[in-house]
């Protein structure tokens, strides 16, 4: 019981009328907590913004990307937030949490809005707290996001006026990179991504040899511009030669950046770009000797890259080609 009143303190700090912006709303009835607690999503991915009954409206929440978190038992969950608006003066009376554990058994818990009355809030920590006898520690990583959020709101109520774009890319399906990065062309040289033509001849790898070779480029795919959030990722190799006299290091040095979700291929197996750790080891191509070698992740950022138009290319080598000198696989 104390552990249920503790949680339920951290989350009655992370109400929507504290992280939404409406100062007034009007209060969400018992009823309105029990219909709207059935409110479903069919995809959490794609659906941002879901009317139900003509009177009430699920809106993702700041436009945020889902949480992913992974406790000491190794189990990933995913927590998502969306807004529940009344239609009728589009008031926010709640967030609907929707919470997806790693069989992919999904939870839903309303948090009201601060103006609810008592019974509304009594009733959902009693759901939290039926939830959590089944989940264990949902309450916890619930408790962790609405406190996240809750900061981020405070933060923004403190920078008024101050580009707050690192917090609001656009997370989505598109799989690409920005356009200013360089592909290699078989003949030598380079050309940026965007400038890249069908019928133009690039470098790959070839799968028989697992060396460079040339391919045609087939099709550019092109997404519209968008924030896109980014994963930038810097990588390193450092060949040393020895002496009776000294040590001799040559470091050399590659950055690249691709959407969160856009395939690469580590050492270790392909991965989506935002999940590649420190440490990772990723081929990138010697411009010396023509040959692939592996690098490794020093340090890696995600971001909101400003409004631009993201590509990606499908070319005759298959499954991949090379750009700021780094192996990337296409989508």
């Amino acid at each position: 019981m104390r552990n249920t009143l503790l949680a339920g303190l951290l989350l009655l700090g992370g109400s929507s009328a504290a992280l939404g912006q409406t100062i007034n709303p009007r209060p969400l009835t018992l009823d309105e907590y029990k219909k709207a607690k059935t409110f479903a999503i069919k995809d959490l991915d794609a659906d941002s913004y879901v009317k139900f009954e003509n009177a009430y409206i699920l809106d993702r929440y700041e436009a945020r990307k889902p949480y992913f978190i992974t406790g000491d038992d190794g189990l990933k969950k995913r927590i998502d937030l969306y807004k529940l608006l009344a239609k009728d003066g589009m008031q926010e009376i709640g967030t609907l949490v929707f919470y997806t554990n790693e069989k992919g058994k999904r939870y839903q818990a309303l948090l009201p809005d601060f103006t609810a009355d008592g019974k509304v809030w009594a009733q959902y920590f009693e759901d939290i707290h039926a939830i959590d006898r089944e989940e264990k520690n949902f309450v916890l990583k619930l408790s962790y996001v609405l406190s996240k959020e809750l900061a981020y709101q405070q933060f923004k109520a403190l920078n008024q006026g101050k580009n707050l774009s690192a917090e609001s890319g656009t997370y989505g399906n598109d799989i690409c990179f920005p356009g200013e990065q360089l592909v290699a062309l078989a003949a030598g040289g380079h050309r940026a991504l965007h400038a890249v033509q069908p019928g133009d001849q690039i470098l790959g790898l070839n799968a028989r040899t697992g060396q460079p070779a040339a391919a045609t480029v087939c099709a550019v795919h092109a997404h519209a511009a968008q924030n896109y959030a980014l994963t930038q990722l810097h990588v390193v190799a450092v060949r040393e030669q020895a002496s009776a006299h000294a040590t001799t290091a040559h470091l050399a040095s590659r950055v690249l950046e691709a959407t969160p979700n856009h395939p690469l291929q580590t050492l270790a197996g392909p991965k989506p770009a935002g999940e590649v750790a420190v440490g990772d080891q990723i081929l990138c191509l010697n411009p010396a000797t023509l040959t692939l070698e592996p690098h490794i992740v020093l340090r890696t950022q995600e971001y909101a890259g400003g409004v631009q138009p993201v590509y990606n290319l499908t070319t005759t080598a298959g499954d991949n080609f090379l750009l700021n000198g780094v192996l990337v696989l296409q989508k």
